[in-house]
């Protein structure tokens, strides 16, 4: 069942002029992807960082279930963001992670900015987000736009087929 599922694609990451572009210890970057305490996914490579005004692609897309039979967690997680408004962790969190060099693997990887898609707002809003630009805010300062991450969140057919169940309980 195509209602059932929430797909997640991570296109591209583009960097703007900020610490991390100017810290030579970053080099590869990856992505990680995370829903509440659930689920975390990631891309699987990590590709050299991206410099001036250019991007690096990914295009790297994953799905999640939210059927009934195998993932009443998740759906239950899905129902609260749906049914109480002041819930903050209603967002998948994307995460762009620094990932040390291959002769230097003594070094951890280190989160770098954070990017959110409110799935709230695609329930409000009845969209979708398809291809679309959102910030990635620095870990150091959450006020500091530091680049922009196109992703896909196909979340939408999900979330009203669960809200249907929501409304027949």
């Amino acid at each position: 069942q195509e209602v059932e599922k929430i797909r997640i694609k991570i296109t591209s990451l583009g960097l703007t002029e900020s610490r991390i572009t100017a810290d030579e210890t970053i080099q590869q970057l990856f992505v990680e992807c995370r829903l509440n305490s659930f689920l975390a996914e990631e891309t699987p490579l990590s590709l050299p960082k991206p410099t001036g005004g250019q991007r690096i692609h990914y295009n790297y897309s994953t799905v999640i279930n939210v059927d009934k039979e195998d993932n009443h967690s998740e759906r239950e997680y899905l129902k609260s963001i749906l049914l109480k408004p002041d819930l903050p962790a209603d967002s998948l969190k994307f995460t762009v992670v620094s990932d040390p060099p291959e002769d230097e693997q003594d070094l951890e990887c280190e989160d770098i900015g954070f990017a959110y898609v409110s799935l709230k707002e695609i329930f409000q809003k009845q969209r979708d987000i398809i291809e679309q630009d959102i910030d990635v805010f620095d870990s150091q300062d959450a006020s500091s736009v530091i680049g922009k991450l196109t992703v896909t969140v196909e979340a939408l057919n999900a979330l009203r087929s669960i809200h249907e169940e929501c409304k027949n309980d």
